[in-house]
């Protein structure tokens, strides 16, 4: 069992780009990281590589479109600590970008699946954990593709990518977000997306075949700011690196 006073983070999506990222750095912070992962031999690869510098690192095999594999990494995290003090909820999937004409209930549903029901699977199977931490978080990774301000706005680039799956399961996501937060003001619910609003810049990711303006560090800016906010921090809240953004 983990030191009672180290604190710990569960990172799903965890095995490359932004959960990667997020993952290195709360380790450097000397956190326990619970490094989640689809494919348990991306994210073997990933906690070896994140334990060789020095991460306190436990690689946690987790699909959050199963309800068994979710049961399974909350055992798993349970024979490791008593409580989770951090949850990120990374683990995303883009979609075809297929146009709304030719949208079906199973090309949405797909993407819900990971975006939109992955999140509830994740936090609600892992709700006892954190319930049982000192002050936790919960950090929801949105994207202003789910901001009707942004959406709307003629000037952005994403008001131009016509697709329903995800802008819609992020937009899905943020109200969760926020309902989470009313709900249960003892953890602090709030969502982070990974770019640059105001100057229409995304961070360079396997999902957007790293065409991003941003670095991947510069990506996870907002994730860990939410991360590791204190006790009397902020909770139903939308960020990006530089700060607030539009629902």
């Amino acid at each position: 069992m983990t030191n009672s006073r180290q604190t710990s983070v569960l990172v799903t999506g965890g095995n490359k780009g932004l959960g990667y990222e997020a993952a290195r750095r709360l380790g450097e912070r000397g956190w326990t990281v619970f490094l989640g992962s689809r494919d348990r031999e991306r994210g073997q690869v990933a906690a070896d590589k994140l334990a060789a510098g020095g991460a306190d690192v436990v690689m946690i095999p987790l699909d959050v479109t199963s309800d068994e594999s979710v049961a399974d990494a909350v055992s798993l995290v349970r024979q490791h600590t008593d409580r989770l003090d951090v949850l990120i909820n990374n683990a995303g999937a883009p979609g075809n970008v297929v146009p709304p004409a030719a949208a079906t209930a199973d090309e949405i549903h797909s993407v819900y699946d990971t975006n939109v029901y992955g999140p509830i699977r994740v936090t609600h199977a892992f709700l006892p954990l954190l319930q049982a931490a000192e002050h936790p978080r919960v950090v929801m990774v949105g994207s202003g593709g789910g901001s009707f301000a942004v959406v709307t706005d003629p000037d952005q680039p994403v008001s131009k990518m016509h697709e329903l799956a995800y802008s819609s399961s992020k937009a899905a996501l943020h109200m969760i977000t926020v309902r989470y937060a009313q709900a249960l003001p003892a953890i602090k619910f709030n969502v982070a997306t990974p770019g640059e609003v105001a100057n229409h810049k995304i961070a360079a990711t396997d999902m957007n075949r790293h065409t991003g303006q941003l670095t991947v560090t510069e990506g996870t800016d907002s994730i860990v700011r939410l991360a590791t906010l204190d006790a009397d921090g902020p909770t139903g809240i939308f960020v990006d690196r530089l700060g607030p953004v539009a629902w």
